[in-house]
């Protein structure tokens, strides 16, 4: 009796099916990486009033608290220290000045446990980061 050979060999199939399974996860990992917005913690204190306020908004958004708008264009948490760091890219205008020189009040890079190196300067509000999510 003849025994019938197969054109396709098993072991090349599993291989081809892993590949793709593979390529199928790295693309679905890259795509939520890539699509996922965080979210960035700051708290505002008033000067005058001396009440705190935190706030909570997506990296990228702009959001407005009382006079100033703000916009955090990115936010980290460092990964690979014992003590971490949270850094974040700010853009603060002062929507009360008029005829205002100046675009921004405060843009750069701002560090949560030392806010003296970039510091924000603004007579009535300070602004610090809490936490990047």
């Amino acid at each position: 009796m003849m025994k019938k050979i197969k054109n396709i060999n098993p072991g090349k199939s599993k291989i081809y099916f892993l590949i793709l399974i593979f390529f199928l996860i790295f693309l679905s990992i890259n795509y939520s990486i890539a699509n996922s917005i965080g979210l960035i913690k700051l708290k505002v204190l008033d000067k005058v009033s001396s009440k705190n306020t935190e706030l909570e908004f997506k990296i990228g958004d702009t959001i407005i608290y009382k006079n100033l708008q703000i916009k955090a264009l990115k936010c980290k948490n460092s990964e690979f220290d014992d003590d971490p760091e949270i850094t974040a890219y700010l853009q603060v205008i002062d929507l009360n000045k008029s005829g205002n020189d100046e675009v921004f009040v405060f843009n750069g890079w701002s560090f949560a446990s030392s806010p003296s190196i970039n510091p924000f300067d603004h007579p009535v509000y300070d602004l610090w980061i809490i936490e990047c999510i």
